[in-house]
């Protein structure tokens, strides 16, 4: 099975292999398609030249919140970096076992409920396994971010300021603002994430 098919289906396609060398490739032709200059991209990111020029080259496994930040910055959505925008309408439902399902090798987990585009807002089920988070260092990008803690704890670092949330507890704030999410306990953590693009 393809790692294209394995999204289709739910079930989780590992950031490795292939799947880099493909989602390096696709950030590239999209970038390229803008003519944007590597510069642009991490000007508009907060992410280096050099890790931008590592994961367009497949040589390294992107964080998911490097890959949100470089999908808002290029004005597509994650699931455009297996394969081209679909813009047919969708179905009312979306059953779980037809939810893209991004997961890095850190242990991050990214299930994607509804990317409706007409609306601009992507939906999404983020898990992180103990000790993991959305990437090493703080990103920013277009949009706003709603999160609500489902299980465990998590730690949301904007601006340099460390909040942090238990369950139930809701974070909101402009994705331009430097933020990183984080578990630093020893078990699984679930959010329910909520991603306004503009």
């Amino acid at each position: 099975m393809n790692k294209q098919a394995s999204l289709k289906s739910g079930e989780p396609a590992d950031l490795a292999g292939d799947a880099i060398a493909m989602i390096g490739s696709r950030i590239r032709e999209l970038r390229t398609a803008k003519e944007m200059k590597l510069q642009d991209l991490a000007a508009q990111t907060g992410l280096s030249l050099s890790m931008l020029s590592l994961v367009e080259r497949g040589k390294t496994s992107p964080s998911i919140g490097t890959l949100i930040a470089i999908c808002s910055a290029l004005g597509v959505h994650m699931g455009d970096l297996l394969a081209p925008a679909s813009r047919g309408q969708f179905h009312p439902v979306a059953r779980m076992a037809e939810q893209a399902v991004f997961q890095t090798a850190e242990g991050v987990k990214r299930r994607i409920l509804r990317d409706d585009r007409a609306n601009r807002v992507e939906i999404a089920i983020n898990e992180y396994a103990a000790r993991t988070g959305s990437g090493p260092v703080p990103v920013h990008h277009d949009g706003h971010e709603y999160g609500i803690v489902l299980e465990g704890e998590l730690t949301i670092e904007l601006d340099g300021v460390e909040h942090k949330l238990k369950v139930g507890d809701l974070i909101s704030y402009s994705s331009s603002r430097d933020h990183r999410i984080w578990n630093y306990s020893g078990r699984k953590a679930k959010a329910l994430w909520v991603n306004l693009h503009r």
